[in-house]
């Protein structure tokens, strides 16, 4: 029975991170993949990442065959397609990758830095003692059989499949299961065009109720002629699947006409805030598995690779203390709230307002006379806060006419975010003060779906 310091379930970009942080640490840690070592990195995903995480990660730019293209920005179209908004900004600025030769460099540094890689190696379930994990039941792929992997700490890193945490029993005090209402369903494609992408630069996201229901598409490039084309729909009752909503809606534009498919796939993504709480006694949640996305268009790589950061770097600390229970874990919780998990929690209430406070009507109008303009979308995506003073306010009245609860609900989000993003900064410093702290995010959350409810 191979035993270890640390055992990473998932070769992902949190998984990685994770992995690295605490080899280089001095732990020994074990890195388990279910895909054989050359496939690791392989992902249906938008392949996007802003320049800002490779700064605060301290890792090298993508380059050479790595890099797709650089991004200067995001173009965000009305459902009509009559207004179009042009947002840049330093936490804007970022790459699109090939996502094989990315997780291969993450996988690189992870074993240079001294990580053991078990891949073809599928995990079965957390290994259970005493109301803690102590380790993992996996079984070999390529022999086909099963065998017990021991260790102090185990990290979550499955992605949204989270095959550890959804098999936690109550007491761990993890919430083991995530709301489809809080998940998007994809499919993507990697397409060869027959001339070159329309916007070279810039990421594409359309927002149209009737093509992306609670959702939207993108169009990202991948250099001069080659595009990241997807789709996702909230799996909400009866939502529609994203593959022939992608081919009637989207590849019949004349963009796409003569282009030919490289790669598909569909996929989950979860769209919300983290998950209250990340560890348990012996056990960590990173990346999808933690729900460490942006809440509005469902990119994780950035967000999951700091958490795997995080994560790494509170085990360090938490086996240097021989303290691996949940409250010896619990700075990592504290460090990812106060830092990114407030932005993700701001996004969280704006995504609510995005998909139950305005329709394709309201949107067109609202954009089109900017009663919601591109600074608001430029700080939401920041995580900063929107903020509509009394001369503004009257400003977008004059032009909002007609449309005055659609304003209200603006100013309710706006408000909302700043008090939810309040209560992520203050997240408690200890498993005390948790109960009190999640009643407040939960009634605050419950707040925001019924006032920023469109009035049917």
């Amino acid at each position: 029975m191979k035993k270890y310091d640390v055992i990473v379930v998932g070769a992902g970009t949190a998984g990685c991170l994770a992995a690295k942080t605490a080899a280089e640490a001095g732990l020994d840690v074990g890195f388990v993949d279910r895909k054989p070592k050359e496939k690791i990195g392989e992902k249906i995903c938008g392949d996007a990442v802003g320049k800002h995480h490779f700064d605060t990660l301290g890792l090298k730019y993508p380059s050479g065959d790595e890099l797709r293209s650089r991004i200067e920005g995001i173009k965000v179209y009305s459902p009509n397609m009559e207004a179009v908004y042009q947002i840049e900004g330093k936490m804007l600025y970022g790459f699109i990758v090939n996502r094989l030769l990315f997780g291969q460099r993450l996988l690189r540094l992870a074993v240079d830095a001294g990580a053991e890689l078990l891949d073809s190696t599928q995990v079965l379930e957390p290994i259970l003692e005493d109301n803690a994990v102590t380790g993992v039941l996996v079984r070999d792929i390529k022999r086909e059989n099963k065998s017990r992997l021991r260790s102090k700490v185990v990290v979550d890193a499955s992605g949204f499949l989270a095959i550890l945490r959804r098999k936690l029993p109550q007491e761990i005090g993890v919430d083991t299961e995530v709301s489809n209402e809080d998940v998007e369903a994809c499919y993507r494609e990697i397409r060869q065009l027959d001339g070159n992408a329309a916007n070279p630069d810039f990421c594409e996201i359309y927002l149209d109720q009737n093509t992306a229901p609670q959702g939207y598409y993108w169009i990202f490039p991948e250099g001069e002629t080659r595009i990241n084309v997807g789709l996702g729909v909230r799996m909400a009752e009866d939502f529609p699947r994203p593959k022939p909503q992608l081919y009637s809606k989207v590849l019949s534009k004349p963009l796409f006409e003569g282009s030919t498919l490289i790669t598909g796939g569909a996929w989950y993504v979860p769209t919300r805030r983290p998950l209250d709480c990340m560890t348990g006694n012996g056990i960590v949640m990173v990346g999808d598995s933690a729900c460490q996305v942006n809440p509005i268009h469902g990119g994780g790589m950035g967000p999951s690779m700091l958490g795997g950061m995080f994560a790494g770097e509170t085990i360090a600390e938490a086996l240097e203390k021989e303290d691996v229970t949940r409250e010896g874990l619990w700075q990592y919780n504290v460090r990812y709230m106060q830092s990114y998990g407030a932005k993700q929690a701001g996004l969280d209430v704006f995504r609510l307002f995005l998909i139950q406070g305005v329709d394709d009507e309201e949107l067109d109008y609202g954009m089109k006379h900017r009663l919601i303009t591109e600074d608001d979308f430029l700080k939401a995506s920041r995580g900063e806060n929107v903020r509509l003073n009394i001369t503004e306010a009257t400003r977008r009245l004059s032009r909002g006419l007609g449309k005055l609860s659609m304003l209200r609900r603006l100013r309710n989000a706006a408000r909302l975010m700043r008090e939810i993003k309040t209560l992520y900064k203050n997240y408690p410093d200890s498993p005390k003060g948790f109960v009190e702290w999640k009643k407040g995010t939960h009634e605050l959350i419950s707040m925001a779906k019924r006032l920023l409810a469109r009035k049917q």
